[in-house]
């Protein structure tokens, strides 16, 4: 699929709710560097990071853990703006994304540090080239009030081997266990090397969803989740072991809007 060429709406015409360059570091007040611990355990979870000229560098090291052990090779770095799980044992947490049975392992508090339920946020990333790895920035349901509040906007996913001279990326929406959405998924080609910065943004709400990247128009989808909604930015390292270590991905500034 090629993106359109019609221009996204401008920024609204405010200060923003949530606006981050990282030249403060990572702020506790605005991230949380674990993938969502709940379902794993904190030396596993917890992101390999550090901060340079580009903003938030995320990384895959040689001797980070799998996310998992049932997930093995599965390493990932994120951040993420909140928290929340039921107690240890229970399946109730957010982003229940898997059906092989998650269960918490690590009891974690609600805590929403930006999480609206419609709104736009702009993203600047450049994306990895290193072996096995996949970029990506998701907007999921919290679920701390419902576990029907599960749907996805998938922002992009990356894969390293689709970055070149164009990019191909993964963009829609996943209904997980929204029993009120539809799963619209596809892949877009872009004019461009993804590995150098480029903004991606969601804008969602009043049951429609646009997603666009440098100001562009890349999807318009007819549906759009209407409640809190997390927003997870995340290198993974999705192969067996290899390659040159640290593998990295950067985040130059995270821009949002809530409404």
């Amino acid at each position: 699929m090629t993106i359109r060429s019609e221009p996204l709406p401008p920024v609204p015409r405010r200060l923003a709710d949530f606006d981050d360059d990282f030249s403060e570091g990572l702020r506790p007040d605005r991230w949380v560097p674990h993938y969502l611990p709940h379902w794993s355990t904190p030396e596993r979870s917890e992101a390999r990071y550090g901060i340079g000229v580009h903003g938030l560098e995320l990384r895959i090291e040689e001797d980070q853990p799998d996310w998992r052990p049932e997930d093995a090779p599965l390493r990932v770095s994120n951040v993420q703006t909140g928290t929340y799980s039921g107690p240890v044992g229970s399946a109730r947490g957010t982003h229940r994304h898997r059906s092989d049975g998650l269960v918490v392992r690590t009891e974690t508090p609600e805590r929403l540090l930006f999480a609206p339920s419609r709104g736009r946020v702009d993203i600047t990333v450049s994306a990895s080239t290193d072996a096995g790895c996949m970029l990506a920035a998701w907007l999921v349901g919290v679920e701390h009030r419902s576990e029907d509040d599960a749907g996805e906007i998938c922002i992009f996913e990356i894969d390293a081997e689709a970055v070149g001279a164009t990019t191909t990326a993964r963009t829609g929406v996943k209904a997980h266990h929204d029993p009120r959405m539809t799963t619209d998924m596809t892949e877009v080609v872009l004019p461009f090397d993804a590995s150098r910065a480029h903004t991606w943004t969601a804008i969602w709400g009043a049951r429609e969803t646009v997603i666009g990247c440098d100001g562009v128009v890349v999807r318009r989808i007819p549906q759009a989740p209407d409640y809190p909604m997390l927003l997870l930015i995340d290198l993974f390292e999705v192969g067996g072991r290899g390659g040159t270590y640290p593998k990295t991905a950067s985040v130059s500034r995270v821009t949002a809007w809530a409404e």
